[in-house]
C-alpha cells in the first residue's frame, strides 16, 4: 500500500474519513483522532518496511528534542546565530545522511516523507528564531510532523497556520463547506492521475529509446504534462483529505502551463515548495549579501539569490547530475527573468498582448526544455548519441 495509490488504500482512507465527517458535521474537536488516524495510516503503509518505520520515528523523536532545546536556549539566551546555525545542521543531518549513504550503498535514515518533514522542522526552528514561534507545543507539533496526507509529497504546510485550523472548531457549515470543495478536490485529483497521468505515461514507454530532435520534443512535453497531471493529481487528493479532516492544506498548483513568464511559473508550480524556498532560502541570502555588502546592487544580489535558491532545490531533489543540472538551468533562467523585467522596453510593452502571447509561448518551451532535462532523457539521448 503507497499513499494515495492502489485500492487499498482508498477503502482504508475511506473508513477513516467517516468518523472525521461525523464530527466535522457534529462540531467536535477531532485533533486527537487526526493524529490518531494518521498514525494507522502510517503504520499501514510502514508494516512492510519496518526499517523505514524505526527511522521514522526515530527522526521524529530526534527532532522533536532538536526544536524542543533549541526553543528553550532561545528563549533563556535570545538570539544567538552559533546555536541557531548548529539547530539548523543537526535538524537537516538526517536528510543530508539519507542523500549520502545512497553512494555506499546504503540507506540510512531513509524512508517516505523525509524530505517533506524536515522542510517543516527547518520552518518551525527559523519561525522561533526570529521569535514568531516562542514555544511548540508537542502534541499539536507531532499532529503538523506526520500529518499523512501531505507527508510523501506535500503541499508543506505551515506550523502555525496548521495549527489554527487544527485548534479552532468550525461551525457546521463552514465544515459542510470544506467537505464539499474536499470530495470536488478528491475526484479530480483521481480524474488527474489515474487517468490522465496513466494515459501520458504509457506515451511515454512508446518514445523512449528514440533520441531523434522530434522526439526530444515531443517526449519533453509528454513529460511536462505527465509530471502535472501525476503530481497535481497527488496534490489534490492530499489537499481534499485535508479539508474533510477539517485542515486547510494549501493548493499546490494554479495552471502552471499559462505562466508568462518564469517566475510566474514558480508561482503556480508546486507552490508550496516554491514559496518555502522563497521564505527560507532566497530572503534569508538576500539578507546576507545586501547586509555583508556582497554585490553592487540589489539587481546582482538578487541574480545570484535565485540561482543559489534553485540550484539548492536541485540538489535537495536528488545528487544527481540530471537534478542539479534542473535547478541550476531555472536559477539562470530566473536570473535572467529578473533582469529582463528591469528594463525599459520591458515595462512598457509588458501589458500587450502580442507581448505576453510572446511571453507565454517562450516560457511554455524553457518549462518543458526543463522537465526534459530533470526525466533524465536529456542525458540518456546525449549519452546514446556519444
Amino acid at each position: 500500500m503507497a499513499f494515495f495509490d492502489g485500492l487499498n488504500f482508498f477503502i482504508a482512507l475511506t473508513i477513516g474519513l467517516i468518523p472525521a465527517i461525523f464530527f466535522g458535521i457534529k462540531g467536535i474537536k477531532s485533533k486527537t483522532y487526526i493524529l490518531c488516524f494518521s498514525l494507522a495510516m502510517i503504520f499501514a503503509i510502514f508494516i512492510p518496511k519496518p526499517t523505514e518505520l524505526l527511522y521514522l520515528f526515530v527522526y521524529i523523536f530526534i527532532e522533536w528534542h532538536i526544536i524542543a532545546i533549541f526553543q528553550l536556549l532561545n528563549k533563556k539566551f535570545g538570539k544567538n546565530k552559533y546555536v541557531y546555525y548548529h539547530a539548523i545542521i543537526l535538524a537537516l543531518l538526517p536528510l543530508i545522511i539519507s542523500k549520502l549513504s545512497g553512494f555506499i550503498g546504503h540507506h540510512w535514515f531513509s524512508f517516505i516523507g523525509i524530505s517533506y518533514i524536515t522542510f517543516r522542522v527547518i520552518q518551525i526552528i527559523i519561525e522561533s528564531y526570529d521569535g514568531i514561534i516562542e514555544k511548540s507545543n508537542f502534541w499539536d507539533t507531532l499532529n503538523f510532523l506526520l500529518f499523512f496526507p501531505s507527508l510523501s509529497s506535500g503541499p508543506i504546510d505551515r506550523s502555525r497556520r496548521y495549527e489554527s485550523d487544527l485548534n479552532v472548531l468550525k461551525s457546521r457549515e463552514e465544515y459542510l463547506d470544506m467537505l464539499q470543495i474536499g470530495i470536488r478536490k478528491i475526484l479530480l485529483g483521481v480524474l488527474y492521475k489515474v487517468v490522465f497521468s496513466a494515459i501520458l505515461f504509457d506515451q511515454l514507454g512508446n518514445i523512449a529509446g528514440h533520441y531523434d530532435p522530434q522526439y526530444l520534443i515531443l517526449y519533453s512535453y509528454i513529460y511536462g504534462f505527465y509530471m502535472f497531471f501525476d503530481f497535481a493529481g497527488y496534490s489534490l487528493m492530499a489537499v481534499g483529505t485535508g479539508y474533510i479532516l477539517g485542515i486547510r492544506v494549501p493548493d499546490n498548483f494554479n495552471k502552471p502551463f499559462i505562466s508568462i513568464d518564469m517566475k510566474d511559473f514558480w508561482d503556480r508550480w508546486h507552490i508550496s515548495l516554491s514559496h518555502w524556498f522563497r521564505d527560507f532560502v532566497f530572503s534569508r541570502y538576500m539578507i546576507f549579501a545586501i547586509k555583508g555588502k556582497k554585490f553592487k546592487n540589489r539587481l546582482n544580489a538578487a541574480s545570484a539569490g535565485f540561482i543559489v535558491n534553485m540550484l539548492v532545490m536541485g540538489i535537495w531533489h536528488g545528487l544527481s547530475w540530471d537534478y542539479i543540472a534542473y535547478g541550476l538551468y531555472h536559477g539562470v533562467l530566473l536570473a535572467v527573468t529578473e533582469r529582463i523585467q528591469k528594463k525599459q522596453w520591458y515595462k512598457k510593452n509588458h501589458s500587450k498582448l502580442w507581448f505576453k502571447l510572446s511571453s507565454w509561448f517562450i516560457t511554455l518551451n524553457l518549462v518543458m526544455f526543463g522537465f526534459l532535462i530533470f526525466s533524465g532523457y536529456l542525458t540518456e539521448t546525449i549519452t546514446n548519441i556519444i
